[in-house]
């Protein structure tokens, strides 16, 4: 195995990832992975290795691989007695710093890989971080605006409204035709680009040396959630990308009175720097206290997501109550969505899958709901389809037997979701992103309307794109579509059957096929030939030894040869039913 200190760069960073692992009781993937060992670890490897199934870490003895201060292992072994491993799997994240405060907050949405009492605490993980001094702020706008802070806005608070992992908000007035309009500025913090690219060099190679050390970690595929954080990251990381979003949203919601998303500035936007309208309302969680009516807010707020991720395919993926604002009469509320760096998209094939299992459910057809969601998903493995079905409908027995109003959906979805994956079947990630959406905003939803029904919100909407997708529109859509495809296969099929002649005419047709059986076949005659050319050459060589009088050598050769073709025969045999 590689060691990990010949495929990253930054030793210090490496010492204090695995120094953080080891103090909070998980030194055993560290010594067993190769992250890094402490002074005992070196003279007990070969007995710490054979107490962890024989499977030794080859870098353990790399001379610069970071040793682990013994005070931090005694800590470690002290708090692994004392702390349950989804809390200190937490707190590791949250000692590390913002990106893998990050990648914790990505991991939460994995309810098919990791044990829901990992996801409740991952769910805990704050984005919060000290602010950046304002000198700094001014340097990463003007730098990256290519104008000084005074000729690019009218006024410009230097303390922050809010501090986060990737970026800080300062509020600001921006001229716009002559007109002064209060806007929120985002700057990226200063140096956090490579800060997130160093830590994710080392998330790489790291999951990949899990994954390999320790084999019972494939389960929770780190590798797939490092990637699945390395393309939001990088996402959240480009500010034009959480432009471009806010407009698509606004264009989605073009129609709609009710809900707002902030305009973009463009003259003062960029990688780093984000200009955006500022709303002026309260967080939805502080809505009731305003005097805002708790049960309409969340059925709108509800329907908002719902409308997102099935008829739009293009959500927010993370609507917690700081991203959602009020604004508005009281009478007459107005939902505005904020900080739209993260977010899901359904592909119409798979928004109609959605709807399947939804309609599905709505039925009380347990089959169908297994269908739906194994069209959803990807086979990893062959799947045993009675088998499946009778366990989905064992899952899905305590949601299909209740009333429409009764019917829990997003624990619906996690339970269908967890049982899927017992099979092979791999859910899409924006699939679960949607589960969470609908998770959090159900759990907001309820703190201003304990009766809010998630699935009476979204029956409506579910059967409107039912009838949509069976409308005479859609099938002549579908119809053209097909006749169009139909029509290129009738257009290419001459041309092909025309070169698959000529090759035929010109001698360069090959058919080739593949028998399975062929290497094990060529293998036993290969075997044959090799006994029988010994057998014959020993049979030959002890004939002439008799006819020259030398007896005792002769016959020692045939019974050679007798033996020889006993042995393979007994060989043959017992290789015999392996190959049938």
């Amino acid at each position: 195995m590689l060691s990990v200190v010949a495929a990253v760069r930054d030793i210090g960073r490496l010492r204090e990832i695995s120094a953080v692992l080891v103090r909070h009781g998980f030194g055993e993937i560290v010594h067993r992975a190769g992250f890094g060992r402490t002074k005992r670890s070196k003279e007990h490897a070969r007995g710490h290795a054979k107490e962890l199934d024989d499977k030794p870490a080859p870098s353990l003895d790399a001379p610069d691989l970071p040793e682990i201060p013994e005070h931090e292992a005694k800590r470690g072994e002290d708090e692994r007695g004392t702390i349950a491993l989804p809390e200190r799997a937490r707190l590791v994240l949250q000692d590390l710093g913002p990106s893998f405060v990050k990648l914790g907050q990505i991991a939460s949405t994995r309810s098919d890989v990791l044990p829901a009492e990992l996801i409740v605490e991952l769910k805990k993980l704050q984005d919060a971080v000290p602010p950046v001094p304002f000198p700094e702020i001014r340097q990463v706008v003007e730098s990256s605006l290519g104008d000084t802070l005074e000729d690019l806005y009218v006024s410009f608070d230097e303390a922050p409204l809010a501090a986060a992992s990737i970026g800080q908000v300062h509020r600001a007035v921006l001229d716009v035709d002559g007109e002064h309009v209060k806007v929120v500025v985002k700057v990226q913090r200063p140096g956090v680009g490579a800060t997130v690219a160093r830590d994710l060099e080392l998330l790489h190679v790291m999951a990949a040396m899990l994954e390999r050390g320790l084999p019972e970690t494939k389960i929770y595929s780190p590798v797939g959630l490092v990637q699945q954080f390395d393309r939001s990251i990088t996402s959240e990381l480009n500010f034009v990308i959480e432009a471009d979003n806010a407009e698509r949203f606004a264009e989605n919601f073009a129609s709609r009175g009710d809900v707002r998303v902030p305009k973009v500035y463009r003259r003062v936007t960029s990688k780093h720097v984000l200009t955006l309208e500022f709303f002026d309302g309260v967080k939805v969680d502080r809505a009731v206290e305003a005097g805002y009516f708790g049960p309409e807010i969340a059925r709108r707020a509800t329907a908002v997501v719902v409308k997102m991720a099935f008829e739009d395919g293009f959500f927010h993926a993370d609507p917690h109550p700081g991203n959602v604002i009020i604004m508005g009469k009281t009478d007459d509320p107005v939902i505005g969505l904020i900080d739209l760096g993260m977010v899901g998209r359904l592909s119409p094939e798979l928004r109609d899958r959605c709807v399947d299992l939804m309609v599905a459910a709505v039925r009380k057809d347990a089959y169908a709901v297994a269908d739906a969601l194994y069209a959803i998903g990807k086979p990893t493995k062959k799947v045993d389809m009675r088998e499946y079905r009778a366990h989905v409908a064992l899952l899905a027995e305590k949601y299909l037997g209740r009333r429409l109003e009764e019917i829990d959906l997003p624990s619906m979805i996690r339970d269908l979701v967890q049982g899927a994956m017992k099979f092979g079947i791999e859910i899409p990630p924006d699939f679960l992103l949607v589960g969470k959406a609908l998770m959090t905003i159900e759990g907001t939803g309820k703190e201003l309307d304990p009766s809010l029904d998630v699935f009476a919100v979204a029956a409506p909407l579910f059967l409107e794109l039912l009838r949509k997708r069976y409308s005479p529109q859609r099938i002549g859509n579908e119809l053209i579509r097909g006749v169009g495809e139909l029509s290129r296969a009738g257009y290419d099929m001459p041309m092909q059957a025309r070169e698959v002649l000529e090759d035929l005419r010109l001698g360069r047709l090959a058919i080739r096929a593949i028998d399975p059986e062929l290497p094990r076949a060529a293998d036993r005659l290969g075997r044959r030939l090799f006994t029988a050319l010994v057998v014959a050459t020993l049979l030959g060589s002890g004939s002439l030894l008799i006819s020259h009088m030398h007896d005792t050598i002769g016959i020692g050769m045939l019974i050679s040869a007798g033996l020889v073709w006993l042995g393979h025969a007994l060989v043959d045999l017992r290789r015999g039913p392996k190959a049938s």
